[in-house]
């Protein structure tokens, strides 16, 4: 094909179907956890009708719909609201509202919900505060921390939608709110459906939080029943998969599939908050403020106690600080071996869909994806049933390192493949076709050509599934190797202890190492921006 001409290259299409056969192989691995929680529930011998219908399924299943649908509604406006107020008004500080904003991603739930429960009510740092738990306290907890997933798509979205657009309609007379109405948020609906889609899928797969906060939820459910009752567990996992798989199709049946319109003009329309401001800003560093700046300075406090753990106040927290060595080199090695590992395993997927691989490859990137949707705790479940069954030397996999890194692979992977697939569709062909022009074969051009100029995507991807990696619970308390502590089971394993100065160091640290990821991977790019 000439250069310039419209349609599919041909030879680029044959460059995808050479690895299609792999990114197939790599389909079924991510096809494994659903598949076989089907199996096993139907071949265990358990009534799942009757599972199904019992009170000890609806319940928990109700609650976990309710808190899920709240927290997703709830960051639907949240979000949305800091996006508007950040990057089209004129908002005080917008350049630091728009790192501190997402920052709160940081925070595993499981951390947020311990420090809410143990700052306020009787002992805590603020006893004459009322203690929050059960529903309304999951859902602060998991609002406060979840609000980032609708803030940073909708705010990127909004400072790419067409300036002409908004202008055109206020040269017709069209007020402000109007413009906002019926010009900008439908360019940004699709933002919005994805982001309280994420919310809604971390909502109904949270483990850490609704267990601290005492409410009955279904993922509670599963963990309870892992041991003593296998069919009910595996019966339940199989639908909260279901459910997870249910919504995310959904969303992408209701999020507008074409292009948005091309970005006209040198900058974006801002609107003037006159009055507003004051109040908007105090809005802003509410948030902040509670997401935040609280749940550290609970830390905070907790390390200047101090405790028997770690020494008596803070002067004697150097000798006891050993505790955390571990902890924090098995979280770093985890990490690092999952976030390596699922870019390679999901790099064929990605270059397959990237470069035409026909429907095969784009089928095998879609189930990839959906796996995401899984709860990582029924991903771990799949993992662990088949673990203790698997024949021949396979059996010797349970409780082992491993096995932990698959869990994490399966459920992280998309993140590594989209960032993959988005870096290898930003390599023009020219490159390929001036490498082909000097004759060299396919596997030279992929070395020296296309793979230096994704690398950068293929550190983005596993450094996104390392920061996940990090603050995985469920999944590493069911697969993790006996004596295998991480600094988030550590931090759980406290929490329930009550050892709250050995919670406080602990989250500092599993805070500080995520916010460095995060600056590298999202902040330092939206501070360039």
């Amino acid at each position: 094909m000439r250069a310039g001409s419209k349609g599919p290259d041909p030879r680029r299409r044959r460059r995808g179907d050479a690895v299609t056969p792999l990114a197939v192989a790599v389909a079924v691995l991510y096809a494994f956890p659903i598949l076989y929680l089907a199996w096993r529930t139907l071949t265990l011998g358990g009534d799942v009708l009757a599972i199904l219908s019992s009170p000890r399924t609806l319940v928990p299943l109700a609650n976990s719909l309710r808190v899920a649908a709240a927290t997703a509604v709830a960051c639907a406006v949240v979000g949305t609201g800091l996006a508007w107020l950040v990057v089209r008004t004129d908002l005080p500080g917008r350049r630091w509202w728009r790192i501190l904003l997402p920052l709160p991603l940081v925070v595993p739930s499981f951390v947020g919900a311990t420090a809410l429960l143990a700052a306020f009510g009787r002992g805590g740092l603020l006893p004459f505060v009322p203690r929050i738990e059960g529903f309304w306290g999951a859902f602060g907890v998991l609002t406060a921390l979840s609000y980032p997933y609708v803030y940073v798509p909708v705010a990127a979205r909004l400072s790419s939608t067409a300036p002409s657009l908004e202008e055109a309609a206020r040269l017709l007379g069209r007020r402000p709110t109007g413009v906002v109405l019926r010009v900008v948020l439908p360019q940004v609906r699709g933002a919005i459906a994805a982001g309280t889609m994420l919310v809604f899928l971390y909502g109904l797969s949270d483990f850490g939080a609704v267990s601290l906060m005492r409410y009955d939820t279904i993922t509670r459910a599963i963990f309870s029943a892992r041991l003593f009752d296998p069919a009910t567990s595996l019966t339940l996992g199989l639908l909260l998969a279901l459910l997870a798989l249910i919504v995310a199709g959904a969303e992408r049946l209701v999020s507008p599939r074409r292009r948005p319109p091309a970005r006209v003009g040198t900058g974006q329309v801002r609107y003037r908050l006159g009055r507003l401001a004051v109040p908007a800003t105090g809005a802003v560093v509410g948030v902040v403020a509670v997401a935040l700046a609280a749940p550290i300075a609970v830390f905070v406090a907790w390390v200047l106690r101090g405790s028997a753990t770690v020494g008596a106040g803070f002067g004697g927290l150097g000798d006891g600080l050993g505790f955390l060595l571990r902890p924090t080199a098995n979280s770093a090695i985890a990490a690092v071996v999952a976030g390596a590992t699922a870019t390679l395993v999901t790099l064929p997927v990605a270059y397959a869909a990237a470069r035409g691989g026909g429907w095969a490859a784009n089928a095998a990137a879609a189930l990839v994806t959906h796996v995401f949707a899984l709860p990582g705790l029924v991903v771990a479940l799949a993992v662990v049933f088949w673990a203790i069954r698997a024949p021949g030397p396979l059996g010797y996999l349970y409780q082992t390192f491993p096995l932990l890194v698959l869990g994490y692979v399966l459920h992280f992977g998309a993140q590594a493949m989209r960032t993959t697939q988005a870096a290898l569709a930003e390599v023009s062909r020219r490159y390929d076709e001036a490498g082909r022009t000097l004759g060299a074969g396919a596997r030279r051009r992929f070395v020296a050509i296309e793979l230096p100029l994704v690398v950068p995507g293929l550190l983005a991807g596993g450094g996104l599934v390392l920061l996940s990696t990090l603050k995985e619970l469920p999944a590493t308390l069911l697969l993790a190797p006996t004596g295998f502590e991480t600094l988030a089971t550590r931090i759980w394993g406290a929490a329930e202890d009550g050892f709250y100065a050995e919670v406080g160091i602990t989250s500092l640290v599993l805070v500080g190492l995520s916010a460095l990821l995060t600056w590298f991977l999202v902040l330092r790019h939206e501070l360039r921006r």
